[in-house]
Parts: structure tokens; C-alpha cells; sequence
């Protein structure tokens, strides 16, 4: 009898199982049903609006967790290359960019939106030149997409959050080492100029066309420029899931 009976409860409790995953399957779409869609985003370390668009991007993207999958992939752009390895202060260099007037207005407001994003923004530390940290980001894609994504937000958090000086080999290899990447390796592309810098150079020449950063290219058709609202992006992801 307790084998009989072992054997009813097993088979019920595999119905309900079964049930609980049909009843799961329905709400959440299986990877290989899910649509793929791929972001391309071009964008500068050193550019605030990048940042700010990454994490609303991200709040889309979460919203279609269940939907899609995401494949966010980084590429490079400069906004001033022209930038020195040993930095200026940040303050000094926008100052002499935008006015004093006009960099006495911007702050509070970017203030403000990244405290909507959750972020902490500062001011201060250094500005430089940005292509060492794009040589990292273009030899992190090897590492996969997650990697990669795990670099670009580091870096971003150190230059506008930390006070962080971008061009700083130790800062580089450091934000690498956080986002899971091999030390040596990291290491061994930042003390070579060359590494990686072809790719980097062709990409750049390929965004000469696009009018500012961060610019977004979702399934090689989309083009949206700016930080754009979340609603924006999930427009777009609604538009591809329903298909």
C-alpha cells in the first residue's frame, strides 16, 4: 500500500508541477520564444548624457525582461580628441568650453538628472583624453556582452561619480578587475597604444556622420539620438515583441 500511495502523490505532486510551469510558461516567455534585440549604443566615458541614457535604456530593458533578450553592445565616439593623457580639472575645461555663466547653470541640472537615475553626480577630479578607455571597452566584447556592459557602467561611475580621472592607466586597469575581466590581459592592452586601436579607429571614422552622443541603434533599424525617455525605447521594444 505505501508504494501505491508513494506512487499517487508523486504523480499529483508531478501534475501540479506541471501545471505550475504551464501557468509560468504563459507568463514568462521560454529564451527561445523571446525576441531578440540588439542595441548598439555609440558613446564618449566622458559624456554625461551617455550615462544618463544607459540607465534609462536599462529601465526599458527591464521592463521587457519577460519579452526579449537584450544584446547592448558599446562603441566609441570623442568628444574632444584632441584631449591630453595628463587631464585638466574638469571645472577649468568646461568652463573654458561653455562660460562660467553657462557651466553655473548645468550643474544643477545634471545634478538633478542623475539624482533621477539614481546616480550621485560630481563635478570634480579630471577630464582627458577617452581612447585608452575605448581600446578597453572594444577588447572587453571578447569577453561577452554582459562583460563588456559591466566595464562601461565602472568606468562611468568612476569618471562622474567618483571623481575618477579617465585617461589614469590605474583607474582602467582597476574598473576591468571590477567588472570581472582578466587583470593581466587588461593590463597588457593598456600598456600596448596599438592594441585594439585599428577597430577603435575605423569605429570612430564610422560615427563622424551621427550628430551627438549617446546615439542608439536597436535591431540595425531603429535610430534614436539622445537620452531619450524609457518610454521611447520600450515604443520601440513594443513594437519589435509584437510582431
Amino acid at each position: 500500500g505505501y508504494v501505491l500511495m508513494f506512487a499517487i502523490h508523486s504523480k499529483v505532486g508531478h501534475l501540479a508541477r506541471v501545471k505550475s510551469l504551464q501557468s509560468l510558461s504563459r507568463t514568462m516567455a521560454t529564451p527561445n520564444t523571446k525576441k531578440k534585440i540588439s542595441v548598439d549604443v555609440i558613446s564618449d566615458t566622458v559624456c554625461p548624457w551617455c550615462y544618463v541614457g544607459k540607465r534609462r535604456l536599462e529601465r526599458a530593458m527591464t521592463r521587457f525582461a519577460d519579452r526579449a533578450h537584450f544584446i547592448v553592445r558599446w562603441l566609441p565616439y570623442q568628444l574632444n580628441p584632441d584631449a591630453s593623457k595628463e587631464g585638466v580639472v574638469k571645472v577649468d575645461y568646461y568652463n573654458q568650453k561653455f562660460g562660467a555663466a553657462r557651466v553655473a547653470q548645468m550643474i544643477p541640472h545634471m545634478t538633478r538628472t542623475f539624482a533621477d537615475e539614481g546616480l550621485q553626480y560630481s563635478v570634480g577630479g579630471l577630464t582627458g583624453n577617452t581612447l585608452d578607455s575605448h581600446r578597453l571597452i572594444a577588447w572587453a566584447e571578447k569577453f561577452g556582452v554582459e562583460k563588456q556592459n559591466a566595464l562601461v557602467e565602472e568606468l562611468f561611475q568612476n569618471y562622474f561619480c567618483q571623481e575618477k580621472h579617465i585617461s589614469d592607466p590605474g583607474v582602467l586597469l582597476a574598473a576591468a578587475v571590477k567588472a570581472g575581466l582578466p587583470a593581466d590581459e587588461a593590463a597588457a592592452v593598456l600598456d600596448d597604444p596599438r592594441a585594439h586601436l585599428q577597430e577603435v579607429q575605423q569605429q570612430l571614422d564610422r560615427a563622424r556622420g551621427i550628430g551627438g552622443v549617446p546615439f542608439f541603434t536597436i535591431n540595425k533599424s531603429y535610430k534614436l539620438s539622445g537620452a531619450q525617455p524609457p518610454e521611447l525605447f520600450q515604443e520601440v521594444f513594443e513594437e519589435i515583441c509584437s510582431r
